[in-house]
């Protein structure tokens, strides 16, 4: 197929590929499969291997930190032998006491967690007989008497929405289809709210259900007519405001319900503007309802102002916590005794505390403002699980790349902070034998670019003594996404191995603010690739690494990322790993009808309509820059059901590389025939692809032979046993 766009003419000599429904596009992909176990049939035992480590080193029958809210404490729990959980919840026994509960640490998985223990939903049982299952959204009734839940068993991220009556068991006539995540309960519980998207796959619906009547007679409260936008709804932690957003890239809008006046309608909160975003959150301050107005208005890094329970625009947002350019504020909770500010600086993750205490005379109603914090050099904290408005404590989400997920509780009363579980690693693991560091890489243009760098302490101590170890280097960079510190089980596979994980954080990304953002976008974007060739010469010229035993692995639009510097620096890379990669991202952007197109015109430039975003594009795009060049060996892994990123771009690119590319020619495509974006589901299913990727990564670091460092696995009890897990 050729086109013309702005005067340059592009022939495409595989869009047959795109053509999902032809049998021979099935067959094509079928056979790349074979082609590809063929060709990696000599890593069967490593694949194994590395599978029966991340197994070793799981508790498998397991549940999370139990969550409160309206009357109940609501957890998970896992098992042994099962691809899938399953949802409970008991009765919170005393009001007063905010500690949750603790299971019995040899509790059984044929028997309650907890006394009274409820199971909410077993999703082994709604999986069997699918392929694939995901379960979306799942909310209680503020009643706490129903149960309102998502699947997908395609992988397409469209999903039906049942609803389950908690004393009886039943599910209730009522079915939804065509819904993207979960739904939204009403304050009386008897009706509730969803998002539908249109053919772009774009989010641009809400709709009111009442219980009892079929989805034919749902009323449309809202449709957001505007491309760029996609729309959402929600309700406040106060439960008295439902929250419609409409939202693009760079400009936001807020309508709201207020329960205690519903015949006033969904109003807009502050009309939108081109190039301000913002959100609202209902809070008290003062004695006064008020909400809070976090918003880029006054600077990019935003600040959070405040204002009426009225529309207001924004002349009345008087400033509560202003900007301040070394601080990048992400998002505020209003709680009834105390707000809590998600924040970065020096592109690290913080939590900071604004107490609202009920005697304050100050005019704002604000009291002690400050960081819960850690001591790591690195580490990623945030706060979740935290549903109920009058709750005295703030859940805590820790991690570094050593340190397992770990679930904390701050109390705000008595500002204590206590561990209430991490991650059980079985098998002997300790954080102490792995070194993490933070490094800096000069840019092009003499930006400092941060790199995230994890290793067992041998092996830092042999870098240190001058010899290079084998390295995996991850990034992403779009969408002001950050990629922050995190630990991973399977990761150990490769650590214990010899090998070196640094992630680097690219412009594009949001790590050090909004201005990293910027310059990793539009007419920037060419800094998210050279920023990440820097991080790997960088990396090559200190010691770390040599560039024959680094692979580079990125996925989505980090799958761009990387599919651009294979182009532009192939002699740095002994491997790439591209996930569901967004390697055809011209054509892409160039086809409105396609999922996402438009809504992204804000972040790439529209090279349909602009000659100037088409020659930009076209000089990075990785299809459209394979050349007659020697490639390291790729592996490229997609789904024939992503909706986000399709399955023919890496099909195409795969096919073009293995064409135009001289001396080796070891491309490889693997493709999950019944999956989407995120991949397989199932946890099992999940390791054993992940398993493929990483004897594929230790292959090309050569270290498919190496022996784990460290000793054997242990079966021995591992700190939280039998805890929550989160």
């Amino acid at each position: 197929m050729t086109t013309v766009h702005h005067g340059h003419e592009r022939t495409d000599e595989y869009d047959w590929l795109r053509h999902k429904d032809d049998p021979e596009v099935i067959a094509y992909l079928e056979a790349e499969n074979a082609w590809t176990e063929a060709q990696t049939a000599h890593l069967e035992d490593l694949r194994t291997a590395i599978f029966e480590e991340v197994r070793a080193r799981t508790q498998e029958t397991d549940l999370s930190v139990p969550t409160r809210n309206r009357g109940y404490w609501y957890y998970s729990r896992s098992f042994e032998g099962r691809e899938y959980g399953a949802s409970c919840r008991v009765p919170v026994v005393d009001d007063a006491d905010w500690t949750p509960p603790r299971p019995a640490a040899d509790c059984s998985p044929d028997e309650p967690a907890l006394p009274g223990e409820e199971l909410l939903l077993d999703l082994n049982a709604l999986a069997e007989g699918h392929d694939f299952f995901s379960l979306g959204g799942s909310s209680i009734s503020p009643s706490t008497t129903l149960l309102a839940y998502a699947t997908d068993t395609v992988g397409d991220e469209r999903y039906t929405v049942r609803f389950k009556d908690l004393a009886s068991g039943d599910l209730l006539e009522d079915e939804l289809t065509g819904v993207l995540g979960g739904v939204t309960w009403s304050r009386d519980s008897a009706s509730c709210y969803y998002t539908t998207v249109d053919d772009t796959w774009r989010p641009d619906k809400v709709w009111r259900h009442v219980l009892g009547t079929p989805q034919a007679d749902d009323e449309l409260v809202f449709h957001e007519t505007d491309a760029r936008y996609w729309t959402g709804i929600g309700r406040s932690r106060s439960d008295r405001f439902l929250l419609v957003v409409s939202g693009s890239k760079t400009t936001t809008e807020c309508r709201f319900l207020d329960f205690d006046d519903p015949s006033a309608g969904f109003q807009v909160f502050a009309e939108r503007v081109d190039g301000v975003e913002y959100g609202i959150e209902h809070a008290r301050l003062a004695g006064r309802d008020v909400f809070l107005v976090l918003h880029n208005a006054t600077g990019p890094d935003f600040e959070i102002g405040v204002a009426p329970v009225a529309p207001t625009d924004r002349a009345g947002w008087d400033p509560l916590v202003p900007h301040d350019p070394a601080v990048r504020l992400e998002a505020v909770d209003a709680f009834a005794g105390h707000l809590v500010v998600h924040q970065r600086s020096e592109g690290l993750t913080q939590l900071r505390i604004i107490e609202l205490p009920a005697d304050a005379t100050s005019a704002t109603g604000l009291g002690d403002d400050y960081l819960v914090s850690f001591d790591d050099e690195l580490y990623t904290i945030e706060s979740g699980g935290n549903p109920a408005f009058d709750q005295p404590t703030v859940r805590i989400g820790y991690t570094t790349l050593a340190v397992p997920a770990s679930v904390y509780d701050y109390d705000v009363r008595d500002r204590s902070l206590q561990l209430l579980r991490r991650t059980p690693v079985l098998g002997g693991y300790e954080p102490a034998d792995y070194v993490e560091q933070r490094l800096w890489a000069e840019a092009e243009d003499g930006e400092r670019v941060p790199i995230s760098l994890v290793a067992r302490r041998e092996v830092a101590d042999a870098v240190a003594a001058g010899t290079p170890a084998p390295l995996h280097l991850y990034g992403y960079g779009s969408y002001e996404a950050s990629m922050d510190p995190y630990f991973s089980i399977a990761r150990l596979s490769l650590l214990d191995r010899g090998a070196v994980f640094a992630i680097a954080h690219v412009r594009g990304g949001g790590e050090m603010g909004r201005r990293w953002y910027d310059l990793g976008k539009m007419e920037h974007k060419q800094n998210t690739f050279s920023d990440f060739i820097a991080c790997g010469r960088h990396l090559v010229a200190t010691g770390w690494t040599t560039p024959e035993r680094m692979v580079a692995e990125g996925g989505s639009a980090g799958g761009l990322l990387v599919g651009a510097v294979l182009n532009q620096a192939p002699e740095l890379w002994g491997g790439v790993v591209a996930n569901v990669p967004f390697v055809d991202a011209l054509t892409s952007m160039l086809d409105s009808s396609l999922p996402l197109t438009v809504g992204e015109y804000e972040e790439w430039g529209n090279p349909e309509a602009d000659a100037a975003a088409y020659e930009r594009m076209a000089a990075y795009a990785p299809y459209d820059n394979v050349a007659a060049v020697d490639y390291p060996p790729v592996l490229a892994e997609t789904s024939l059901n992503d909706t986000r990123v399709l399955y023919v771009e890496p099909a195409k690119w795969v096919a073009r590389l293995r064409a135009r590319a001289v001396g080796r020619r070891d491309v490889l495509l693997r493709t999950e025939m019944a999956a989407g974006h995120g991949g397989v589901s199932g946890r099992y299913q999940a390791w054993k692809d992940r398993a493929f990727s990483l004897a594929w990564i230790l292959d090309r670091m050569g270290l498919a032979d190496a022996e784990p460092q460290g000793g054997t696995l242990r079966a021995a009890p591992a700190e939280g046993a039998g805890e929550a897990r989160s």
